[in-house]
């Protein structure tokens, strides 16, 4: 597995993310590209990176066989996609939980979930973490997992593609295009936890009521 360039892991995970949520945009041009690295919703850092800097980026993607020139009948410009699924063998959901860790760095459980959603359902906190475990066992690992933040117990993890793009204590904090006022990422978990474990109770005393024949 080539190691990504900081610059060619925003640009992929750009493609990623706008193949996901605005799939009839894409692929994309250098231009939309460009306007994708440098928005400042949903990336850590935010980046100021010029068009020159993007097609390198493109041309090191490319020449690792993860990206793909198309020309499209209805386009004069040259567009671009991810084959990233293909290549490294795994599925949408493994990809956009990447593609979150390449766009915002260092990320909980409860934060991929919520985060990661956007472009793709995941259903529970189990599901990502069963997701973070499969990618960890690889026989080329594509996640790590790191130390909790400051003042924090749940435990983080890094992608692998590149590992120094984002500092292993970095945090990622709230910015533009989340809602003012989310829940600490691991109060969400415990309350995650505990709807799942009423739902179980729930579950067994149905079983209860059915075998009495008669309501608990």
């Amino acid at each position: 597995m080539d190691t990504l360039t900081p610059d060619e892991c925003r640009v992929l995970g750009v493609l990623i993310e706008k193949a996901q949520t605005t799939p009839g945009q894409y692929p994309l041009s250098l231009n939309a590209l460009l306007n994708g690295a440098n928005q400042h919703s949903n990336r850590l850092p935010v980046t100021n990176l010029t068009e020159s800097a993007v097609l390198t980026a493109v041309d090191g993607l490319r020449a690792k066989n993860m990206v793909r020139e198309v020309m499209l009948s209805s386009s004069r410009v040259a567009k671009y996609r991810h084959v990233t699924r293909d290549v490294l063998d795994i599925s949408t959901s493994d990809l956009v939980v990447l593609a979150e860790l390449l766009l915002r760095g260092p990320q909980t459980v409860g934060e991929l979930r919520g985060r990661a959603s956007r472009m793709h359902p995941l259903e529970s906190l189990e599901v990502v973490s069963n997701l973070l475990k499969n990618l960890m066992e690889r026989e080329e690992p594509l996640v790590q997992r790191l130390q909790p933040s400051p003042g924090s117990r749940a435990e983080r993890y890094g992608q692998l593609l590149c590992p120094e793009l984002h500092p292993a204590d970095a945090v990622v904090s709230q910015n533009a295009g989340e809602t003012p006022g989310t829940p600490d990422s691991d109060l969400v978990q415990r309350i995650e936890r505990l709807e799942a474990d009423v739902a179980d109770l729930r579950k067994a005393l149905q079983r209860i009521e059915t075998v009495l024949g008669e309501t608990v």
